[in-house]
């Protein structure tokens, strides 16, 4: 399934601009395939439609590459989150906007981006010195989804037993999971979402009243 690049290379100004465009896609892909250990400038280049050593010329290292990578796709997530959340409509409840975060990272993880799940797939697999621009974007992207687990606890839509924290680390490493295990010819995204809401709503929500048994 072909998947978006991070901007249009129609959008871009000069013929440079739209080459070096291409070698991130191409090294996107590659790496959310490959992994970081299997990701070859050569399989890259190939992949962009341009000679290996043209690379040196917009990057000075197979790791100064996957550095852009990693740090594009955390913060392409993270723009497209709050751009969605900014968007829905005044009254929506915490709740709501949780579900619409878990559609959003799901959908931009499985089916809209090679930036993310290049991003998501590597985290731990990066040397640490690759790690920082990336890390630094991730905690913004996590403090929106704290923000809203806060909002939810304030509201009652989430059970007081709950540390949000943890709950956000939680749900978070269940969503990123699904980039290893996920295979689009065995089920939908469409299926996965709707699961994964089923799931966080009922994970968090307040527990529904005991029924009481009937008595002859």
């Amino acid at each position: 399934m072909a998947r978006s690049s991070k901007r249009p290379l129609d959008d871009l100004d000069t013929k440079s601009q739209r080459t070096r465009a291409r070698i991130l896609d191409a090294a996107a892909h590659v790496l959310s395939v490959k992994g970081y250990a299997g990701t070859r400038l050569t399989d890259v280049a190939q992949y962009a439609d341009v000679q290996a050593p043209a690379i040196y010329y917009y990057f000075s290292s197979r790791e100064d590459l996957i550095e852009e990578v990693m740090f594009s796709g955390i913060d392409d997530m993270r723009r497209h989150l709050q751009e969605l959340l900014d968007a829905l409509p005044d009254g929506t409840t915490p709740m709501d906007k949780i579900m619409a975060a878990v559609e959003a990272h799901l959908r931009h993880e499985l089916e809209l981006s090679d930036y993310a799940t290049a991003s998501i797939r590597n985290s731990g697999q990066i040397p640490e010195h690759l790690r920082a621009r990336r890390e630094k974007e991730a905690t913004a992207y996590n403090r929106i989804w704290l923000e809203l687990f806060n909002d939810a606890v304030a509201e009652g839509e989430i059970r007081d037993e709950l540390d949000p924290k943890i709950a956000v680390a939680l749900v978070l490493g269940a969503l990123n999971w699904a980039a290893e295990w996920w295979n689009p010819r065995r089920s939908s995204v469409d299926a996965v979402v709707a699961n994964a809401k089923s799931i966080v709503r009922a994970g968090l929500g307040p527990a529904a009243p005991a029924r009481r048994k009937r008595t002859r």
